[in-house]
């Protein structure tokens, strides 16, 4: 089945597309990995993002990361892309994205999801919650970030979360708030973005906190264009526009751009094992740059993705970006 396509009225402008890149490893000082971020910049890339975990080898404090990367460049944002809510307390996270928003002049976007890797629960002697427990930490803690960013003051009484009169400073540049991105994969994930985020990450659903063959298959087109449209319906039963959507390819091939040392995704194997059961679905680019251009146009048309994350091949990815100018389609023009 193929769902409602998202195209462009007649005498409008279509959306604007928007590219992400990855957070540069850090392979020396902090002079190296600087430059790295200055050259994604350079590349034309909209905005760099960087995840948390604290196990599995990963490197960078994501809010000291992302301050350090908007201090050292002009136009690039930055982005947690995502951030657990569990390892944060909300009012706490928001006067850091606050002052980020602040000293960058609105560069930072904030993306934060219920927490899906028990290795990293456990590394820090925390209890991994439920599903159900976690979503809603994680529905009080949006409550939390858009108040801080809104209001004067913030005062909240929840059944996870208890703020007293916290006066919020320093008052966000950008306004009404810095964007709040939502990561998503099961229906009540799904639902709660789409009533409360700014923009959606749309994510296989993680059943059993592991890649496996369920959440690879949750990859398929038609399960994508479900995931979207409980988004627009709890937008729609909430009274206000669809968030934004963005998407993250797991498996991203440039064959005309010479071929490195790039690391593979994780995913990437799982994805290759599936076969024809992922054809035509954003989880996997493949083709010369022109071709990959041409095909993110198409699912932007029908999904309404309009933000990405094209993996680590940011070199193969820079090759599209100049592609998508090439062809006309507006690249990085509007922000949430």
């Amino acid at each position: 089945m193929e769902g409602r396509r998202f195209m462009s009225s007649i005498g409008q402008a279509p959306p604007a597309m928007r590219m992400i890149a990855p957070m540069p490893r850090l392979r020396a000082d902090g002079a190296g990995w600087i430059a790295d971020v200055r050259r994604l910049e350079s590349l034309g890339f909209d905005t760099v993002a960087v995840s948390q975990h604290v196990s599995h080898g990963w490197q960078l404090a994501p809010l000291v990361a992302m301050a350090y990367a908007a201090a050292g460049t002009t136009r690039l944002r930055v982005l947690s892309l995502v951030l657990p809510n569990d390892l944060h307390h909300p009012a706490l996270l928001a006067k850091d994205i606050s002052t980020i928003d602040v000293l960058s002049g609105g560069r930072v976007e904030v993306g934060i999801g219920a927490g899906w890797q028990p290795d990293d629960y456990a590394a820090l002697g925390l209890r991994f919650d439920t599903t159900g427990r976690r979503i809603a930490r994680l529905d009080e803690a949006l409550t939390v970030l858009r108040r801080y960013f809104t209001a004067e003051f913030v005062d909240f009484e929840g059944e996870h979360y208890r703020i007293g009169h916290m006066e919020a400073l320093p008052r966000c540049v950008q306004q009404p708030n810095p964007p709040i991105l939502v990561g998503a994969g099961g229906p009540r994930m799904l639902e709660l973005a789409g009533r409360a985020a700014d923009i959606v990450g749309i994510h296989p659903n993680m059943h059993g906190n592991k890649i496996d063959e369920a959440a690879i298959a949750d990859l398929a087109p038609a399960r994508i264009e479900t995931k979207i449209e409980r988004v627009r319906a709890a937008a729609d039963a909430a009274e206000r526009d669809c968030p934004v959507l963005q998407f993250s390819c797991y498996h991203v091939r440039v064959t005309d751009t010479p071929s490195g040392s790039v690391p593979r995704s994780s995913w990437a194997a799982h994805i290759e094992a599936a076969g024809d059961a992922l054809t035509n679905s954003p989880a996997i680019l493949v083709g010369t740059a022109a071709e990959c251009a041409a095909q993110l146009f198409e699912w932007r048309e029908r999904f309404g993705i309009t933000y990405w994350h094209l993996g680590q091949d940011v070199e193969g990815a820079a090759r599209i970006i100049e592609e998508l100018h090439a062809q006309s389609v507006p690249i990085g023009m509007e922000v949430v």
